[in-house]
């Protein structure tokens, strides 16, 4: 069994953004040399996210209208006390740090329109995201 972690930079330019990573974490993936096994997509921020949807324009946009709906920024929050960014948290508990696909043949196995997002909630900022494969 072999360990490899390597990292994604992420420029975000706006407060709520989702990225599709995928491209970039299949590069990492096929440089690995590893054939099959697992690999986990973190996020070592707390007002961020990792996941993994279709990745269709429409429905990006819908999905950033939900979280906006089901969590106001212009709510009162006890949090925003310290920093005003409790609803980039509070979103981000919703949607988690990260996640795991299994691969074969040096491709992951998401399914047909499965794609990986980094999930920007209190940018604009530079961040990074842990990528390790295990094989």
């Amino acid at each position: 069994m072999k360990i490899i972690n390597k990292e994604i930079d992420i420029k975000t330019s706006s407060r709520m953004e989702i990225i599709d990573i995928s491209s970039k974490i299949s590069e990492i993936l096929v440089a690995s040399g590893l054939k099959q096994g697992i690999i986990n997509v973190f996020t070592r921020h707390s007002t961020s996210a990792v996941v993994i949807n279709e990745n269709e324009p429409r429905l990006i946009n819908d999905f950033e209208n939900f979280l906006k709906e089901i969590i106001s920024e212009n709510k009162t929050y006890g949090h925003n006390t310290i920093d005003n960014n409790a609803d980039s948290h509070l979103r981000s508990f919703l949607l988690g740090t990260g996640q795991s696909v299994p691969f074969e043949n040096y491709k992951m196995d998401l399914g047909t329109w499965q794609s990986i997002f980094f999930v920007e909630l209190d940018g604009p900022r530079n961040r990074k995201v842990k990528i390790t494969i295990i094989g």
